[in-house]
């Protein structure tokens, strides 16, 4: 009897382990993430199925993001107003796209409908401190609402200054709504949100409501948005914390004009998916800005792994693929997919000016190996990679052919592209393009380029650890 419960046993799990690798099989991710899974589930059965639950689930489905997100899109369904709706989907302004860019336009919008928007004034900004400082301000200038929406809220100095001012705006009767994301802040005790409420500030705890409880622990929100009085937004690589107010190296931006609303949009979605109420009319926040600004033209995209399509990923590609004089990336980590792996060798190969700024040192000490390990294919296609000493580059931007830049929120990893809640800004404008470009020619002063000949020659073992991690870079 014992022999045939034995029996029984293995054959269930030979069931559960058969079954586990044709999902993976059938999924529609890339290979490479394929292989890492079936590499783990072999090498540890229980415990690879396990993180497979968890890490490993594409919920990238028809239908799944408007059966999560229903509540939101019932409550914008019903309350925004036709002008709101024209701000955020209408297509007037596409005509004055560059034409070869205007494709790309198509493609960002096809997912979310977020369509490009004129009268856009933006700032650049590269110094923590210079973001520490214009936050406060208009933190302070409030007087209808403040929306936050962040990875990482942290409790050191700079942190608390801005939890302080937004309790005090609070206090004053502004609507303070923020979002928190729930794992990324886990080590932060409830006692720290909970003075924040007593002052006014709503809170939630950002959730993605999937089917799979485990799963939530995959899932992030890793965006950093800030929206004043539906009239100025901040978004970029810059979450509040003093390593980026004052000791790395990052980019992010402050909008005013019409391209605000988007991340407005976005924020709405994330509160009420997430559990947090509205009662006031939508219009109040989506004011229609009739200030002349800059006429920047902005495209904001979110992406998230319940969305049907990989929309940072394509636009990436994308821009890869089409990039005819120069691409100048900067990431804290690059552990990129094969597509855009691909799209960025090919651009290279063609003669495009390709370059890769990378931190010498990560700050996580598995992504150091797994960025270097990307280095020999990139090098021997032509890409330059140069590598940041001194401070901790944490930027997350793209430039190219002197029009379009991206800045944002993704990295060019797997995690950012497939998994991760993320959201850029796409700005089809020669000034601000040439600007870009200038941060980065100036950055490569601090810089020590890879060559591929010092590359090759390498300690062992520090192949080793790169080929190790490289085979599971797409887990990562």
């Amino acid at each position: 009897m014992q022999d045939f419960i034995s029996i029984l046993t293995y054959a269930f799990f030979l069931c559960i382990v058969i079954g586990t690798v044709l999902v993976i099989l059938n999924d529609n991710q890339d290979s490479g993430r394929k292989v890492a899974w079936i590499l783990i589930i072999a090498i540890l059965p229980v415990i690879g199925i396990l993180l497979y639950i968890i890490f490993g689930l594409n919920f990238r489905k028809p239908g799944i993001f408007q059966l999560r997100n229903k509540d939101f899109l019932n409550i914008f369904e019903e309350k925004a107003s036709a002008s709101t709706r024209h701000l955020l989907f209408g297509t007037q302004h596409e005509e004055r796209i560059k034409p070869e860019f205007r494709e790309l336009s198509r493609l960002l919008k096809s997912d979310s409908g977020l369509t490009v928007s004129d009268n856009n004034e933006i700032e650049i900004i590269t110094s923590g401190g210079r973001k520490l400082e214009a936050l406060v301000n208009d933190i302070l200038s409030a007087k209808h609402h403040i929306h936050f929406e962040y990875f990482y809220f942290l409790k050191d100095d700079g942190s608390r200054k801005i939890k302080n001012l937004l309790m005090q705006k609070a206090r004053e009767g502004v609507k303070v709504r923020f979002i928190h994301e729930n794992i990324a802040n886990i080590s932060i005790w409830p006692g720290y949100y909970n003075e924040m409420k007593k002052a006014g500030v709503e809170i939630v705890k950002f959730t993605n409501p999937d089917t799979f409880l485990l799963s939530k622990f995959n899932y992030r929100d890793h965006r950093k948005i800030v929206i004043i009085d539906g009239k100025i937004g901040y978004t970029g690589g810059m979450n509040i914390g003093d390593d980026y107010f004052f000791r790395w190296r990052d980019t992010h931006m402050r909008l005013t004009g019409n391209a605000v609303a988007a991340l407005q949009y976005c924020f709405l979605n994330s509160w009420i998916t997430s559990g947090g109420k509205i009662q006031e009319s939508f219009d109040e926040f989506f004011p229609l800005d009739r200030k002349a600004h800059d006429d920047k033209l902005v495209q904001i995209i979110p992406d998230e792994p319940d969305r049907q399509w990989p929309m940072l990923h394509m636009g990436a590609v994308w821009t890869a693929q089409h990039s005819r004089d120069y691409l100048y990336i900067q990431t804290p980590y690059f552990v990129p997919p094969e597509p855009l792996m691909l799209a960025l060798k090919s651009a290279a190969l063609k003669g495009c000016d390709v370059r890769l700024m990378l931190p010498e040192k990560a700050d996580l000490f598995f992504m150091d190996p797994a960025n270097k390990s990307f280095y020999k294919e990139c090098l021997e296609a032509g890409i330059r990679i140069f590598e940041r000493k001194g401070k901790f580059i944490h930027a997350k931007t793209l430039v190219s052919d002197n029009y379009l830049s991206i800045i944002g929120s993704a990295n060019m990893d797997c995690r950012s592209l497939e998994l991760s809640h993320e959201i850029n800004a796409y700005i089809y404008n020669a000034e601000i393009a040439r600007e870009n470009r200038d941060i980065f020619l100036e950055d490569l002063r601090h810089c020590h380029e890879i060559n591929l000949e010092e590359w090759q020659q390498r300690a062992w073992y520090h192949k080793f650890i790169q080929s190790v991690l490289r085979l599971f870079a797409p887990l990562l």
